[in-house]
């Protein structure tokens, strides 16, 4: 398998855990999102991603995959051990309502569109922009607080799926300045998480990309 992906785009990060988690090993495809406006809008890469997103997986049969959602749902059922999602009902919508919740609701919102418009089609200084991302990365994680037990990973005593959502998104926070201390339980899952080999495997500064 053929991964095409950026070492700092969260949704990037998020497919490499969960491909780590499964012990499923890739071939990596470095697709720079910044260098001469953005490889992934070049006509070879939407050739492979019309959205001209990434991640974008390709099987060993060359079917390809986009949408990290989509992806690691696809892995889930390909790939069931270790699972991803308790086998209780209730429990695995209760995991994927904080993995919809950064999926959908933190991470669009300082992904490089919507900055980049900010930016430029509206003016906004870069202070205005950092009060943008640190307004809607505190809001998400207040919530997600709240929703996660917390005690060892977001839901038990191994990672799965918001876990898979939760550290990359720690890490963007990270990067972007936003305070982590008013979330005692994300930070505990961070630090649990991050000793895990296969989410060590998947950090930005571990690709072959990585500026």
């Amino acid at each position: 398998m053929k991964l095409y992906g950026y070492w700092r785009s969260t949704s990037s990060y998020r497919l490499r855990i969960a491909l780590a988690l499964k012990g499923l090993a890739v071939e990596t495809v470095p697709v720079h999102l910044l260098r001469d406006g953005g490889e992934q809008r070049r006509a070879a890469y939407r050739a492979i991603n019309p959205q001209g997103r990434v991640p974008s997986l390709v099987l060993n049969g060359g079917q390809v995959l986009i949408q990290s959602p989509a992806i690691i749902e696809y892995l889930e059922e390909t790939v069931p051990a270790p699972p991803l999602l308790p086998a209780d009902p209730v429990a695995r919508a209760r995991v994927r309502a904080v993995a919809a919740l950064i999926g959908c609701d933190i991470h669009p919102l300082h992904n490089i569109g919507p900055l980049s418009l900010l930016r430029q089609d509206f003016g906004r200084s870069e202070a205005e922009v950092a009060a943008w991302i640190a307004r809607w990365i505190g809001d998400g994680f207040a919530a997600v607080e709240a929703l996660i037990d917390g005690e060892t990973y977001c839901f038990g005593a191994e990672p799965g799926l918001a876990d898979v959502y939760l550290v990359p998104q720690v890490y963007a926070a990270r990067r972007f300045g936003v305070p982590l201390e008013p979330y005692p339980k994300i930070r505990r899952v961070a630090v649990r998480a991050e000793a895990h080999p296969a989410f060590r495997a998947a950090h930005p500064d571990a690709q072959p990309d990585a500026a």
